[in-house]
């Protein structure tokens, strides 16, 4: 640098520089190191940048005001620099030599302005709005500024005049113009020209952001304020970003997961390629000859073990590769955190050091502060971009495996269904989805424990020396203790899954039939039994429990064992060492370090225990097979037959016994064509055969086209009339009542209260069974599909409505005429209508023909269709003339006031007919009784009608209610039952637990701090043995109080949640019947299942932590105030700090509970697997909204 500068200007002079009362940088330093270093930055990162903007081209900026002057000021920024070069050219030439510093430094940042005007221009033509290498890069060059700005002032103040006067004028300009640059690089500039046009009304500003405002996440500040100003609700927050919905995530994960399971089927093809050599044939009749023959026990053998080495597809692998990237952004965070972390204690032995020195400018330690203070701001601005990174992964993991269990669930075969429960798919999406969530948030801690305990050690092996080797003993001998517990935790989970996973399935069981069960006062039994499953699932909790309190009392004590062993074996060993102030305090610093890292490491191995079970269990639901998409070819145009069946053979599950056999069924396009028989004859399996619903084992199933599907048992949304028939699909007005007279659901519109706007319960609860039917009926018809599959349909409604759907809707006249039709029926009277007959026994088809064909046949089944053709027409014509001579007795509605045949077993419909066959021929010259019943009904009809016209009126009030949450502040009330819940008296002595152990930590670093002060009175030596002796007392005092409070902790919260579990489970049995018919399923099931979870796992570790954190404050503050009174001020700004931010998880409660209940009421009664896809929209909106409450610091 002497070469550089010159001699006589050095390159570091100490007592100018630290020595003094007024520090200033020589010249030299100024002029190589202050003015090169934003140049190397800019010139490291522009080949790195250039490609990424090469890359990545969001568009065109039109040039604005802003980027002008941007663009000016870096020109002028140029020519200031290349000022200063020609001015060194100017004084060589006369005679003035400079040395080469003044030729290199104005020469270098001449090419850097270049370069960053260069920039500026480029980010504007590749559509970037905010320039964060820039804003460094502007912001290093005002930092690197400052020092020369004061030290020109200093020397212009101490000198009578200025001897370089274009220097000290270019200076500042550039100076200025540096500052000018940097703050119009704060602000934003225009979106790019050719970008997605955003047409949401609410977007989130974090996509809009600056990198300013980015880096401080000063972009939530105005839901911060709004979240003061008034409780959240979901409507309040932005629109999701477009990468974090599942529209992108779900496809992300299952991408990899198919890329998992096709390597997995490659493996075992390649595997199962190995030849087994076949035996020769015996020429002999002896058993046994030839020894170099394997018997078949031992080819079984071998084969099994070849089945038992089958790879399996790892889902692990598939979200790494689908997260992993993204996740590393917040592990680099992590790296750059962890390394800061270690910075402050050696400003505090640096601080310490200043105290002793009486000599040290004072300049020193509030240099040291500020340091101090600085890194702690930017070691907790990168924790929590890091934390934003693991939340928004933790969110996204979240959503990728709900949508992928949502999809799976949709398409898993029948064999499938009977070993994955209804209760076992909601414990996987409500709680094994958020465990892994969860997990996110903290995994990087696997790796970072090890990482801070490591730094750590080395810190104290520069300040203790090999004394530090004891303590390290004490962690390694923490190691087995923590992995047994660990080990037995992860067996403890696995049973408490399953116990969960059966008590969710019974209650699912006692929801579904809870009409039943109260109409038998079943209540008390199925009580006993939820509880006694409860009983064994609390019984392993306790296990955990006990556990965790061992594990919580390790992870607490550990640090303070060793420090403990550390001092005392530093002070023993050797009387020299001297245990004073900067040693004790700066390896208690470290020793606070080192405390996080071993308390997160059990925790954090316990939930990767956690996560590794639901891992299992996610992965074994996702391997399980999935109905055949190509069973059913949709492709194959070249033949006239809309539906063909050839040689078909299925089976609901390949270990079954096969329900149809040689099936073979050509059903011409725009025919109509009638599958009947006796129960159980396999009608409705041959319907699921065409949906693809069923194992195919041989033959081939051809249908073109779409497919509608009308099941039996009609499938009815929570929604209104209208949505249940659109479907998602636009409405047109014209087509729309087209549909609803087809279907005869105009009449019923004036009888609901809202119209085809009435809201629909869960189930259909508030539609008789007809109007269920004929609005599946109408849903299937407005989907103009090019093949209907109608499972009975007409089972469940009356003879006439029977009569007119068929005639205007499904006969050679209806609206669907001209398309195909395949009708599974037992209303004999409509089989002369029909083009072909398909007669089922015994999953075989018997007989097919036209209507004449089979009676010439003289068969058994012709016999049967004479015996009842006959007596159906009979009751037909005459409920004809019976509803023709009434029809002034209905009122409008002549379709909705009839009785509906709810039930829909053909057996009981059957029985009904008949009966009401027989009483219609018996009193056919008579009274006609069933007149008079029609005209009582009508009546009694109309008299009910009146007050129904007079809520037409009014408002229609919501039949399902959204759920409400409570907003604001989590009230006293809660704390107080909760507290209930444990015990009064054991709360109190919990809490009273707590502050003893606050009050042994408080009194060993007292303690400690008497300990150092004896190396000031020269006593180290006298009081060692009484010093280490009550240090220890104290510590392990409070690590025994920790494990009873631990202990009587986990004993209060089993109380908890077995009281809570009970009162719930209680309530819900004895709530009248009513509630349930206006409550979806989901959300009663997710009480039990997730918001159980919470009391039982979460809660508790919440409730620990909580105490932990109070007791500690406390007694921080305690001490505080006892040596500084002044700190009493700061206390109430900083918790008004923190009481302005408001948590938004709480929405996640309600979000999840409409996905639950999404997913109960129409995935497990989903009739056509053609829906899935708007299934998928609904689960991809409750997710998307269960993710907005999570993405944002």
């Amino acid at each position: 640098m002497e070469r550089l500068c010159g001699p006589e200007r050095p390159f570091w002079v100490a007592n100018q520089t630290l020595h003094t009362e007024r520090p200033d940088l020589p010249e030299c330093f100024q002029l190589s190191v202050l003015s090169w270093l934003p140049c190397i930055y800019l010139w490291a990162v522009c080949p790195i940048y250039l490609f990424y903007l090469k890359k990545n081209n969001r568009g065109y900026i039109m040039m604005s005001i802003m980027n002008r002057f941007k663009t000016v000021f870096g020109l002028l920024l140029w020519i200031v620099c290349w000022i200063d070069l020609f001015y060194t050219f100017h004084e060589l030439r006369q005679g003035y030599s400079q040395p080469p510093i003044y030729f290199v430094t104005p020469l270098v940042l001449g090419m850097t302005m270049l370069l960053a005007t260069f920039l500026i221009q480029f980010e504007r033509l590749r559509g970037v709005q905010s320039s964060g290498v820039l804003f460094i890069f502007w912001f290093l060059s005002v930092l690197c500024a400052i020092v020369p700005f004061r030290s020109k002032i200093l020397q212009a103040s101490s000198q009578s005049e200025v001897t370089d006067k274009l220097r000290f004028t270019t200076f500042y300009f550039y100076f200025g113009l540096v500052v000018c640059e940097l703050i119009l690089c704060c602000f934003n500039e225009k979106p790019p020209l050719f970008s997605n046009v955003v047409t949401d009304p609410n977007p989130c500003p974090e996509t809009t952001a600056g990198f300013l405002s980015t880096l401080t996440f000063w972009w939530f500040t105005s839901m911060a304020i709004k979240g003061y100003k008034m409780p959240l609700e979901a409507k309040d927050l932005w629109s999701l970003n477009q990468r974090d919905s599942s529209k992108v995530m779900v496809p992300k994960l299952m991408k990899e997961w198919e890329k998992e399971q096709c390597k997995a089927k490659s493996e075992q093809n390649l595997s199962s390629q190995a030849v087994y050599s076949k035996p020769l044939p015996s020429t002999t009749n002896h058993v046994g000859g030839g020894g170099g023959e394997s018997s078949p026990e031992e080819v079984e053998v071998l084969l099994s073990n070849q089945k038992a080495a089958q790879r399996q597809p790892s889902f692990l692998r598939a979200l790494i590769k689908a997260f992993g990237p993204y996740f590393l952004i917040g592990s680099a965070y992590k790296v750059l955190q962890d390394i800061i972390t270690f910075v402050n204690p050696q400003l505090l032995r640096l601080l310490i050091s200043f105290t002793k020195q009486k000599d040290a400018p004072d300049w020193w330690g509030y240099s040291l502060a500020f340091l101090m203070f600085f890194t702690a701001v930017l070691q907790t601005l990168i924790l929590h971009h890091h934390f934003q990174y693991c939340f928004v992964t933790g969110m996204n993991v979240r959503t990728a495996i709900i949508g992928a269990i949502y999809r799976k669930a949709l398409v898993i075969t029948n064999a499938a269904k009977r070993s994955s429960t209804v209760g076992e798919v909601v414990n996987l999406m409500s709680v094994d989805a958020q465990r892994f969530m969860d997990l996110t948030t903290f995994l990087n801690m696997l790796w970072s424990a090890p990482l801070q305990i490591i730094l750590a050690l080395y810190f104290l092996w520069q300040n203790l020396g090999p004394s530090v080797l004891a303590g390290v003993a004490v962690m390694v001998m923490l190691i087995p203790f923590n992995s047994v517990i660990a080990m037995k935790t992860r067996a403890y989970q696995v049973e408490q899954m399953q116990y969960k996973d059966s008590r969710i399935k019974l209650m699912n069981e006692i929801l579904n039939g809870i009409k039943v069960l109260k109409l038998y006062a079943w209540e008390n039994s199925f009580k006993e039994k939820v509880l006694a499953i409860r009983q064994k699932e609390l019984n392993v909790l306790r296990k955990t429990a006990y556990l965790g309190a061992l594990a919580t009392m390790a992870w607490t004590s550990a640090p303070f064992l060793v420090a403990l062993t550390t001092f005392a074996v530093y002070v023993t060993v050797d009387e020299n060492n001297i245990l004073d102030a900067e040693k004790a305090f700066v390896s208690l610093s470290l020793f606070n370090i080192l405390r996080f890292p071993l308390s997160m490491l059990p925790q954090v191995i316990s939930s990767i225990v956690q996560a590794s079970v639901s891992l299992k269990r996610i992965q074994g639901f996702l391997s399980h097979d999935e109905l055949d998409p190509n069973s059913v070819d949709r492709k194959n145009t070249a033949t006239e037959y809309s539906v063909a069946v050839i040689n078909g053979k299925f089976t609901w599950a390949k270990e079954d016994p096969p329900v149809l056999h040689n099936i073979n069924v050509m059903v011409p396009q725009g025919s109509l064509l009638a599958v009947v028989g006796h129960v159980g004859c396999g009608k409705s399996s041959l319907i699921s055969a065409l949906l693809g619903e069923v194992e195919k084992l041989e033959g081939e199933i051809s249908v073109q086209g779409s497919v509608a599907y009308v099941p039996q048992q009609a499938w009815i949304q929570n929604a209104t009339l209208r949505d249940n028939i659109l479907f998602g699909r636009p409405f047109n007005e014209q087509k729309y009542h087209c549909v609803l007279d087809a279907c005869a659901l105009t009449p019923d519109l004036e009888v609901l209260p809202g119209g085809d706007m009435t809201e629909i319960g869960e189930k259909g609860i508030n539609l008789s069974g007809g109007q269920r039917q004929r609005v599946s009926l109408a849903r299937a018809l407005y989907s103009d599909a090019d093949v209907y599959l109608l499972d009975d349909p007409l089972s469940a409604v009356d003879s006439h409505v029977a009569k007119h759907i068929f005639d205007n809707l499904i006969g050679p006249e209806g609206v669907l005429k001209g398309k195909t039709r395949i009708l599974v029926t037992h209303g004999i009277s409509f089989l002369p209508q029909v083009d072909n007959i398909v007669v089922m026994v015994e999953g075989r088809v018997s007989e097919m023909g036209s209507y004449q064909e089979l009676l010439s046949q003289n068969g058994a089944f012709s016999e049967f269709l004479r015996n009842y053709a006959l007596e159906d027409i009979m009751e037909e014509d005459e409920s004809t003339d019976e509803l023709i001579e009434n029809e002034e007795l209905f009122p409008d509605d002549a379709l909705s006031n009839h009785t509906d045949m709810v039930d829909n077993e053909p057996v009981v419909n059957e029985a009904k007919r008949n009966f009401m066959r027989q009483l219609s021929i018996i009193s056919a010259d008579g009274e006609k009784p069933r007149s008079r019943s029609v005209r009582r009904h009508g009546c009694s009809q109309r008299k009910a009608s009146e007050p129904q016209e007079k809520q037409k009126s009014h408002e229609t009030e919501k039949l399902i209610q959204a759920e409400t949450t409570e907003t604001g502040r989590v009230k006293m009330k809660v704390y107080v039952e909760y507290a209930k819940a444990v015990g009064p008296l054991l709360s109190v002595f919990i809490c009273f637990l707590y502050a003893c152990q606050s009050a042994a930590a408080i009194g060993a670093n007292i303690w400690l701090s008497q300990w150092t002060n004896d190396a000031s009175k020269n006593q180290t030596q006298e009081n060692v043995h009484m010093r280490v002796g009550v240090y220890a007392a104290l510590g392990i005092a409070q690590g025994i109080l920790v494990m009873m409070s631990s202990f009587t902790l986990a004993m209060g919260n089993i109380g908890a949640a077995r009281k809570l579990h009970y009162n719930l489970l209680v309530n819900k049995l004895h709530t009248p019947q009513s509630f349930f018919d206006t409550t979806p399923i989901g959300r009663i099931i997710n009480r039990f299942s997730k918001d159980v979870y919470v009391i039982d796992e979460a809660l508790p570790a919440t409730v620990l932590m909580l105490l932990g954190t109070v007791f500690t404050c406390l007694s921080t503050m305690i001490v505080i105030l006892s040596s500084t009174p002044i700190f009493a001020v700061v206390i109430v700004p900083l918790a008004f700090i923190y009481v302005f931010v408001q948590v938004l998880r709480k929405i996640l409660l309600m979000c999840q509970m409409t996905l639950c209940s999404s997913f109960l009421c129409k995935v497990v009664t989903l009739p056509l697997p053609g829906m899935a896809c708007r299934m998928h929209v609904d689960a991809a909106a409750f997710c998307n909204l269960s993710v907005l409450a999570f993405v944002s610091p």
